[in-house]
């Protein structure tokens, strides 16, 4: 009996021993600061990892992340600088600065939460109505973001600071939308009308620069072709003449044949031919030769 009672004192005492232990000796981690708390009171602050030993009972420990944390901020309206209503909706990536200020002064994450949601729309809100809707647009790919981080009220009275501002979503109401999408429709159109008519004036254009260079290259060409023929016919004149003009007989016989072509022409379109007795001709129609 009593062996139990000692064994059953020894463990309790253990137990004790190791609880009082454990309330002594205490470790802090990456990323992690370590608040010591005495009656209500901060009294040191732990910020590298490692073991540190601390008052049994009387003081306690409040472990704090102080790595980057992300925060998806609420869809919001803007107006822009020409009157457009639009939806914003960003995420945040935001860190503990200041330990001490923060436990202080916020205490929790949902009340910096608060904090970030305020200082973040308003800096949005002047941003964004300083801009058109086309040049709110177009900076969604970053430099957006970038202006309304620069435009953040400090946030280190609170012991936290903002390190990226990304945007999500840039959109219009839904009962926008309709409108806006018919009116881009609408500049679509004539932005293609234009180029029809650009492209039909180009194509007119240079449809009547080719037509004008085949004119002047075929005139060129008759031209060409008919001093061709010109100065052949001279040179086969010219080589008839060398050839019958060389004797009486031949010069007779070139005479001869002219006279058969310039007959044979009038002939061939109906004409009547009046020939002299006395021409030698007609002894050669009438077989007198």
């Amino acid at each position: 009996m009593k062996k139990n009672i000692i064994a059953i004192v020894l463990g309790i005492v253990a137990i004790l021993a190791i609880a009082f232990i454990g309330d002594i000796v205490n470790y802090n981690v990456e990323n992690q600061n370590i608040l010591v708390v005495q009656f209500g009171e901060i009294i040191d602050l732990k910020e590298k990892p490692g073991i540190f030993l601390k008052a049994p009972i009387i003081q306690s420990t409040k472990r704090i992340y102080v790595g980057e944390r992300l925060y998806d901020m609420p869809a919001s309206d803007v107006i822009t600088s020409d009157k457009r209503s639009m939806i914003a909706d960003c995420y945040v990536t935001w860190k503990i600065s200041d330990t001490i200020k923060y436990y202080q002064s916020l205490s929790s994450e949902s009340v910096a939460q608060s904090r970030i949601d305020v200082a973040v729309y308003n800096a949005m809100k002047n941003v964004i109505s300083s801009m058109t809707q086309n040049e709110t647009i177009s900076g969604k790919d970053g430099s957006l973001g970038r202006e309304i981080l620069s435009k953040v009220t400090s946030l280190s009275q609170y012991g936290i600071v903002i390190t990226e501002i990304e945007m999500k979503l840039l959109d219009l109401p839904d009962e926008n939308k309709e409108a806006v999408y018919n009116r881009m429709i609408s500049e679509r159109n004539v932005i293609a009308a234009e180029y029809e008519a650009n492209g039909q004036r180009d194509s007119q254009n240079i449809k009547s620069a080719t037509d004008a260079t085949v004119r002047k290259t075929i005139s060129e060409a008759q031209v060409i072709a008919a001093n061709t023929e010109a100065e052949g016919e001279t040179e086969y004149f010219r080589i008839l003449a060398d050839a019958y003009s060389s004797s009486a007989e031949r010069q007779e016989f070139y005479n001869y044949l002219i006279g058969l072509d310039a007959m044979k022409a009038s002939l061939a379109n109906g004409g009547v031919i009046v020939i002299d007795e006395n021409s030698p001709l007609y002894d050669v129609l009438n077989n007198k030769h």
